[in-house]
């Protein structure tokens, strides 16, 4: 068992586990030299070329778990929709309609993206430590769908939500099948823990949350339940959310930095609490990230943690500054300053 699986699994390890949220890509030079010959869709489709962006950060900055290089639109375009990215996704045609939604194909594990399979046993036959697979969590796959890309506020999906529920509901409903389908067949090619990405779940009060997302989710980590992998879950600015969140049926939950890790455990009962590292502070000078490093350390001394950052890593970051943050992480003992003996 590695230390990150460990904690993922509850227990108090001797230090924590630390791996970063987009640790595989775009502040990496040897990602950008990739990208100058490939585009997005390439390296995503490329079996080969996944395993190595994956491995990269491992290589690099000797992190404790590899997550599988991916985007959380990989599922989508086998159900019949167009997606280019530019930066971010952008939907040919986004939902908006009832019979959108109906004509949408649901296709067979098999099919959904084959070269993901072929991308995560490459990675399991080179990787040293765990392999993290994802997926995007059906309320913030629908966002993108209906609202066509990204936007400040997701005007179109939110009036979406309240002019016509029922449509929202039958295409929620297609996206966790979809998930549950993708999700399970990374499991089956190797990925040791998955995590569920909504991004865009904090946009909702508690009301919505509990009838557009929980439902969902719940019904994913169940149906994941049985390949007895860490399931994790992480929600951005998503705090009045954690009652909530609290009843998924999950490990590992995913926090920000915009509160501390001991004010979040109590909300989150006996569940492993990830992260929460402000990503800009590994733009700030060493002795910065190493003071920053070690509050969230001794913040998260009450349980297990998986130290992270509270959201992806800042593309114009220095991997030497990525690499000193993780060094910090390593030569933290949290038994010493616990003061506990472990059995």
């Amino acid at each position: 068992m590695s230390l990150f699986l460990d904690a993922a699994w509850g227990k108090f390890t001797e230090r924590a586990p630390v791996w970063m949220m987009r640790q595989a890509g775009r502040y990496l030079p040897e990602y950008r030299a990739i990208k100058e010959k490939s585009s997005f869709w390439e390296m995503c489709r490329t079996p080969e070329l996944a395993c190595e962006i994956t491995l990269q950060p491992v290589r690099r900055l000797g992190v404790d778990a590899a997550i599988l290089f991916q985007d959380i639109m990989t599922p989508l375009p086998p159900m019949g929709i167009d997606i280019s990215f530019n930066p971010g996704p952008v939907i040919k045609e986004p939902l908006r309609s009832p019979t959108q939604i109906e004509a949408l194909r649901l296709p067979e594990k098999a099919e959904i993206a084959p070269f993901v399979a072929e991308a995560i046993k490459l990675i399991r036959q080179e990787s040293p430590v765990p392999l993290i697979g994802f997926g995007g969590a059906p309320l913030t796959l629908a966002t993108y769908l209906i609202q066509g890309g990204g936007s400040k506020d997701y005007a179109e999906f939110r009036q979406f939500l309240r002019y016509d529920p029922q449509a929202a509901h039958a295409l929620l409903d297609k996206l966790t099948e979809l998930s549950i389908r993708y999700l399970s067949m990374q499991v089956e090619a190797g990925a040791e823990a998955i995590q569920l990405f909504d991004s865009w779940a904090g946009l909702h009060s508690a009301p919505m949350y509990a009838e557009f997302a929980k439902p969902y989710n719940q019904r994913i980590f169940a149906a994941l339940a049985a390949y007895k992998v860490p399931r994790l879950y992480i929600a951005v600015e998503a705090a009045h959310l954690y009652p909530e969140i609290n009843q998924l049926d999950c490990e590992v939950v995913s926090i920000d930095w915009r509160l501390p890790i001991y004010q979040v455990r109590s909300q989150l009962a006996e569940k492993t609490i990830q992260g929460n590292l402000d990503p800009a502070i590994l733009l700030a000078p060493k002795e910065v990230i190493t003071q920053e490093t070690k509050r969230v350390l001794e913040e998260g001394l009450g349980g297990a943690h998986i130290f992270n950052l509270g959201h992806g890593i800042f593309r114009q970051t220095d991997p030497d500054h990525a690499k000193h943050m993780i060094d910090t992480v390593k030569s933290f003992d949290r038994v010493k300053a616990k003061g506990l003996v472990l059995k």
